[in-house]
């Protein structure tokens, strides 16, 4: 069995929508696949229309929290979409994000940049706005060359002359309010030096003893050592070894399948879950 637990599609900041998505994980012979969207559990209702046969859907999301003002995404599976305080913490974290990308376009104005709050809405799609919107809009107005060259402290990093920061929660609250819910949380891809900050084995000691259930092991920015060190880890903390490509379409080259996890994994997180099922059709 192959399954991969992160990606993403225009629900978010992915470049495919959910039922693409879906066909894309069939085509890469996964049997198992996540939908992970930023703070928006929007797509699953297409992915599960879309569903191709032999394929089995977990509904997931991937939330943003921060912690000592790093950036730390934190992967929730299988919780009740219905949820009342989970869904307003969602809703309160858009809002944010939506305002944040706001007030970036207007630095980026402020600093010769030709992007609108136009063409940035017009490359979401309808999705949840994110930095990737304003990276994609920064190419078509010809002020960068690649998506890529947005995140670096010349534009939207932290330090950046564009960077806007934002709300989000602490990972602790945010694990409660998925174990709450129903789901499973799962700390997302902690050791990729790229993102800007490798989070202390301490600090994942402590999101472990607060209700944290899996470690993303495998992940593309992980290397071989960092893998080898996560899966020690999460085998003393009593964490399950998890990952996923996340793919995002053609911003990450359409990579969906290129890491997975063992089905042992992948049915401990199941197993732990109440708040929802996977989604299969024969």
């Amino acid at each position: 069995m192959r399954a991969d637990l992160h990606c993403h599609s225009t629900a978010s900041d992915g470049t495919g929508p959910p039922a693409e998505v879906m066909a894309r994980a069939r085509a890469a012979g996964l049997d198992v696949i996540a939908l992970t969207d930023h703070d928006t559990v929007a797509g699953h209702a297409e992915a599960r229309r879309a569903l191709p046969g032999g394929l089995t859907l977990v509904p997931g999301i991937e939330l943003s929290c921060r912690l000592r003002g790093h950036s730390v995404h934190l992967l929730g599976y299988l919780f009740d979409p219905a949820d009342d305080e989970l869904a307003a913490e969602c809703a309160k974290i858009r809002e944010h994000r939506t305002a944040r990308a706001r007030a970036i376009v207007d630095r980026l104005a402020g600093l010769g940049a030709p992007v609108t709050w136009e063409q940035v809405m017009s490359v979401a799609g309808g999705g949840v706005v994110g930095r990737p919107h304003i990276a994609r809009a920064m190419v078509a107005a010809g002020v960068i060359k690649s998506p890529d060259q947005a995140f670096g402290p010349e534009w939207l990093d932290a330090g950046g002359r564009a960077h806007v920061a934002r709300y989000a929660p602490d990972p602790a609250r945010a694990i409660a309010l998925i174990r709450a819910a129903g789901g499973v949380a799962v700390l997302a891809h902690p050791g990729a030096p790229a993102r800007g900050w490798l989070m202390p084995d301490a600090d994942i000691a402590r999101l472990a003893a607060a209700g944290l259930a899996g470690l993303e092991v495998w992940h593309p920015d992980h290397d071989q050592a960092e893998r080898g060190h996560l899966r020690a880890l999460a085998s003393q903390l009593g964490l399950v070894a998890s990952g996923g490509s996340d793919d995002h379409g053609q911003l990450t080259g359409y990579r969906i399948g290129c890491d997975t996890i063992a089905p042992q994994a992948y049915e401990r997180l199941v197993a732990l879950a109440s708040g929802a099922v996977p989604v299969s059709r024969p």
